[in-house]
Parts: C-alpha cells; sequence; structure tokens
C-alpha cells in the first residue's frame, strides 16, 4: 500500500527531531527538556494538521471503472476520521461514518455497524471540528440545497474541501444502495443499472453527510457534492438521491488538505485511471443519464 501525502510541515519536522533527540542523550538536562519540549509541540501541531486533512482512500474513477477490491480495513479507517461516506469491498452497500462510528447501509435496506475486518475500496472521511453553520428553509429537491451549499463555499473559499452534517426532519428522503457484487467486477454503472435498490422515506428524521470536492479534484473524485443519510434509529440509510425539508441547520467543516491512500494490487495498476469517466460518475452519482 503506498499513500500520497499532502504537504504536512509537521510530519516532515517528526524525523530529524527524533534523531536529533538519539544524538543528545548525553547532552544537560536543560538541552534535553528544550528537546522535549520541541518534539510536545511538533506532535500537537501534527495532530492538529490530521484533523485538517481529507483522507482519501483510492480514486471514484477507479471504483467507477470496477475496482471493488478493499484496500484498508475499516479499523485503519477509523484512525483518519469520524466523518466521511464511502463503500464497501464489492460496494456491498452505501457508508455512512458519523460519531466515529462506521455505518454500512445495505441493499436490502437495513443498517448494520461495519466490523472492522470489512475492507474498504472507496472512501473519503476527515475529524470534524465545526467552522461554521448555515440555516435552511423551504428546500424542494437536492438541487436547491446544493444551491444553498454552493453559496456557502463562495463565501468561504471554493478551493477547500468540506464536510457537511445535516440533522433534521425530512419530509422526503430518497436514497438507494446497492446489492453486493461479484467478481468478474462490471463497471459501477452497469453494476447499478441492475443492483440498485431505491428506497423513498416520508417525515423521517435523520442526518445528511455530505462532502464537497473543489473543480481542480476532477480526475480523483467528483468536483461539487455528494450526500449520503443515515436515519437517526440508524436502520435506514444510503447515497441520497433527492429530499424535501422546511428547516434544517447544516454545520460545516473546511477543510484545507488531503491525503491519498492507494494500492500497488496489480489489478489497480493496470487501469486507465486517467480515462474520462464523467459521464459514468454523473450517471451514479445522481442516476442522470
Amino acid at each position: 500500500m503506498k499513500k500520497i501525502l499532502a504537504i504536512l510541515l509537521a510530519a516532515t519536522m517528526m524525523v530529524p527531531l527524533a534523531a536529533c533527540s538519539a544524538q543528545q542523550q548525553s547532552g544537560n538536562n536543560s538541552e534535553q527538556q528544550e528537546t522535549t519540549a520541541a518534539q510536545a509541540e511538533t506532535k500537537s501541531s501534527q495532530t492538529e494538521n490530521d484533523r485538517e486533512t481529507i483522507y482519501q482512500v483510492a480514486l471514484l474513477q477507479s471504483l467507477t471503472q470496477g475496482y471493488y477490491d478493499g484496500i484498508i480495513k475499516v479499523s485503519e479507517l477509523k484512525k483518519h476520521g469520524d466523518i466521511g461516506i464511502g463503500t464497501f469491498e464489492g460496494v456491498n452497500g452505501e457508508m455512512i461514518v458519523l460519531d466515529g462510528t462506521v455505518y454500512q447501509a445495505l441493499g436490502d435496506s437495513t443498517v448494520q455497524e461495519a466490523a472492522d475486518y470489512e475492507t474498504v475500496p472507496f472512501s473519503n472521511v476527515t475529524f470534524f471540528d465545526k467552522d461554521g453553520s448555515v440555516e435552511l428553509s423551504d428546500i424542494g429537491d437536492v438541487n436547491a440545497l446544493k444551491e444553498k451549499l454552493n453559496a456557502m463555499v463562495e463565501q468561504n473559499g471554493k478551493n477547500l474541501f468540506y464536510f457537511v452534517r445535516m440533522n433534521g426532519t425530512f419530509e422526503k428522503m430518497n436514497v438507494r444502495s446497492e446489492i453486493k457484487q461479484e467478481k468478474p467486477y462490471k463497471t459501477l454503472d452497469k453494476a447499478l443499472e441492475t443492483d440498485q435498490r431505491e428506497f423513498n422515506y416520508d417525515n423521517i428524521t435523520g442526518t445528511v453527510v455530505a462532502l464537497y470536492c473543489p473543480d481542480y479534484m476532477n480526475g480523483l473524485n467528483t468536483p461539487g457534492w455528494h450526500f449520503h443519510f443515515i436515519s437517526d434509529d440508524k436502520t435506514k440509510g444510503g447515497h441520497l438521491l433527492d429530499l424535501k425539508f422546511s428547516k434544517a441547520t447544516a454545520e460545516y467543516d473546511a477543510t484545507p488538505e488531503f491525503d491519498m491512500c492507494l494500492t500497488d494490487n496489480g489489478d489497480f495498476q493496470k487501469m486507465e485511471l486517467s480515462k474520462d469517466v464523467s459521464d459514468a460518475i454523473k450517471k451514479v452519482e445522481t442516476n442522470e443519464e
């Protein structure tokens, strides 16, 4: 497994500090105290940086082209965030990460807590630190929601990443999940043609978890918004296709850093990931042709 890391200055400082500490074991107490203080400051800085990072497993483009093998375990994913979205090996349902728990919304409409040993072919997570909120009212569909959230993005910086959590009672909620795929895998749009399941709920209370990716992420993910939903009782959820609500508060976390986890698996390495799959992504994200 190989990681492509964002520029994390504090992380790069850790090695020289540790080496410096080892070389100065015979130094005086004052020097040792200074080194310890510097290491503690760096560790604190690194922790802060980690919380300001979007951690992505693979690419939406690799998932769309049919790479459904798990790359990391759920237990590892939890180390990188307490809120997020994604899916599981074989696209066995939709992932909703909320308050540090990883939920699996299955194709039979049930929801379960994902086991730590389950593996993940694609996901985005971060640690949610509220940077602000937006009051929303009279939202008639998902496009109206996107319009309101896009205004928030423009105001706060369109080249950042955003995670949003929005709790409320939704007059209409339309979500989907899918039946687990078996090898040889079909591309995601083809798999959803036969194995997608849609579920409609009225007056349901729950939380929308949303990710915004900037335009420059085209090729690694889908620019714009990606929504998942889970009910308050954790029995219903999935990839959000549409909704309607009268009033809700959207809390957001603006995040400036990005970290990607890839795999050296031979099948993954053979993929043409520069291939334009934007039409297929639009289809799987919105059900629109």
